[in-house]
């Protein structure tokens, strides 16, 4: 636990302005993976069942969908806003790393799998978010310095 502190602590005294900026295009673009996921299911439910690892069945693959595209919309929302950035990071680094390394891997390296590099780039973004944390620019940081003013 002391290493995951001492990590936040870093990542929260490294903090950049134009780190904010790419925090705010992350969280657009994993909010607009989430609407077009709901806006077509069917081809996510073809992706999935195509590369169907853990065998799931119908209801499952629907399930899944549709916590994907939940996650991705509050997950993207939040991110966007700065708000509990390491929460909603978290959430989404599972679901990034089985698009990688579970349905995208599998049409290979190639240039035109440009949703493979997509979704390397933004795993790493998260990554890199999870460990700086929210930055100057967001919510939490709003937030944290409302609490820390005295209202006498």
């Amino acid at each position: 636990m002391n290493v995951i502190r001492r990590i936040e602590h870093w990542g929260d005294v490294h903090q950049t302005k134009w780190l904010d900026f790419l925090r705010i295009i992350l969280g657009l673009v994993i909010f607009g993976k989430g609407v077009s996921f709901i806006s077509d299911t069917t081809t996510l439910q073809n992706l999935i069942t195509d590369n169907n690892v853990f065998g799931f069945s119908g209801v499952l693959i629907s399930v899944a969908i549709h916590l994907v595209a939940f996650a991705h919309l509050v997950g993207g929302i939040l991110i966007t806003l700065g708000l509990v950035t390491r929460f909603a990071v978290v959430i989404q680094i599972p679901i990034l790393m089985f698009a990688v390394f579970f349905v995208n891997l599998t049409k290979g390296f190639s240039m035109p799998n440009s949703e493979l590099w997509l979704s390397v780039l933004v795993l790493l973004l998260l990554i890199l978010f999870w460990v700086i944390g929210s930055g100057p620019l967001s919510v939490d940081e709003g937030l944290k310095n409302k609490k820390g003013r005295r209202y006498d």
